[in-house]
């Protein structure tokens, strides 16, 4: 069971968006284009990700076609950009997701990209991520996507540890973790590690197996996520029935703490609550770009069935009132979706027109995340208020109060949705 799209207003049947209102030659958000592969050969039971497998798609919808369907709506996405107004930008940033999109042969994904630079051009530099299981690549195939243009890929490694990763129904060995990483690392790429913390039954040690096998492969950039079990997942199932015991808020909180200490002592420092990035020789930091054009509030096109999509403002819509941002959402499935665009329309189920309190209300929401903190200017004055009764908790850091900023302490980042309640309340 995948999750629900969100409420919202109709789209429009041609995808067409509230017009530009810049001034022209002014700054503009980076872009960036993320890509949902919507197949999978397994679906793992804690998984509410818009995901099929072969069986559960049926006749209509195919892997062979996929890569056709999505080039269509890139080419329906420079149309609809242009058809608004807005300024022509290369593509800063571009992460095809899932799904494991590497069920997809890499000729496919190549296709895909070379769609991206036909319709927006890819800038100087661009990062260009994929999502890859372990068991569905090898050397030739990372090699073919490092020759088509991919910079980047993050494993879906989750643990290290057999039985966790039987509980989580993942598919592949552990042992084979620091081949994918040698293999890519061979053919240029840059590779992250996601792992999954707070599964039933995983101790603190097996935890710590997991967060030092990560670092062991020599990698730039980990990914760690606490487990969350979404009603209607398989999962979900075993827990209502007492198959499967969930870790307590403690227990989670551990393992945050550990995989923290674990990767600062590596090296890695955070730079968003769930993300780690090693600095590199050269001075940069090996961060994921793609996802901090997100919680920067950048634009992106999403491609792909259920995929969202954001254009921030200055817009102004057809009844001539300020718009601050525009997002939309695609239809979820991959039968209606290919079939929407065979048909010349746009895939997208619905849309929000943002206004500017609800788009500075996100912009706090997400800019609080990263290790950069957030200016105290975006804040109400309720919210300025609320920040000294934050620190004195120990939620913000305070030498970063006084300079102006809201930045998250350890354990800040642990409550972080708290802080957030607080600081927009």
């Amino acid at each position: 069971m995948s999750p629900a799209l969100p409420d919202g207003d109709p789209a429009p049947a041609d995808g067409a968006l509230p017009r530009w209102a810049g001034v022209a030659g002014a700054p503009q958000h980076a872009f960036g284009v993320y890509v949902h592969v919507p197949f999978c050969t397994v679906r793992c039971g804690y998984c509410d990700f818009n995901t099929y497998t072969a069986t559960e798609l049926g006749g209509g919808a195919s892997q062979d076609s996929y890569a056709t369907t999505a080039l269509a709506e890139i080419e329906l996405g420079a149309r609809v950009l242009a058809d608004a107004g807005l300024p022509a930008r290369e593509v800063s940033t571009v992460f095809v997701g899932g799904g494991t999109p590497t069920v997809l042969p890499a000729g496919d994904l190549a296709r895909i990209l070379d769609g991206l630079r036909d319709a927006w051009g890819l800038a100087d530099g661009a990062e260009v991520t994929t999502e890859a299981n372990p068991d569905t690549v090898s050397p030739e195939y990372l090699r073919t996507l490092a020759d088509a243009g991919f910079t980047r890929v993050s494993f879906g490694m989750q643990s290290a540890v057999p039985h966790v990763l039987a509980t989580l129904e993942r598919t592949h060995d552990p042992a084979r973790i620091p081949d994918v990483v040698a293999w890519a690392r061979d053919a240029g790429l840059d590779v992250s590690l996601d792992l999954i913390y707070g599964t039933p039954g995983e101790s603190l040690d097996d935890w710590r197996t997991s967060v030092e096998a990560a670092l062991a492969t020599g990698v730039d950039h980990v990914s760690a996520y606490a487990l969350v079990v979404e009603p209607g997942t398989r999962m979900a199932v075993q827990v209502r029935r007492g198959e499967l015991t969930l870790p307590d808020e403690d227990d989670q909180a551990a393992k945050y703490e550990l995989a923290d200490e674990l990767l600062t002592a590596a090296g890695l420092r955070w730079y968003e609550v769930s993300n780690w990035a090693r600095e590199r020789a050269d001075g940069s930091v090996a961060v994921c770009r793609h996802n901090l054009a997100y919680w920067r509030g950048d634009d992106w096109w999403g491609v792909g069935p259920g995929a969202h999509s954001y254009v921030g403002g200055p817009l102004v819509g057809d009844d001539g009132d300020e718009v601050a941002g525009v997002r939309w959402w695609n239809v979820k499935h991959p039968r209606r979706y290919a079939s929407m665009l065979a048909a010349g329309q746009s895939p997208a189920a619905g849309r929000e027109l943002l206004d500017a309190p609800t788009a500075a209300l996100e912009r706090v929401m997400l800019g609080v995340r990263l290790v950069e903190g957030l200016d105290l200017a975006e804040l109400s004055a309720a919210g300025r208020r609320a920040v000294a009764g934050q620190v004195a908790a120990g939620l913000l850091d305070g030498r970063a109060a006084i300079g102006g900023r809201a930045l998250l302490t350890r354990r800040g980042r642990l409550l972080a949705d708290a802080v957030v309640r607080d600081l927009t309340d």
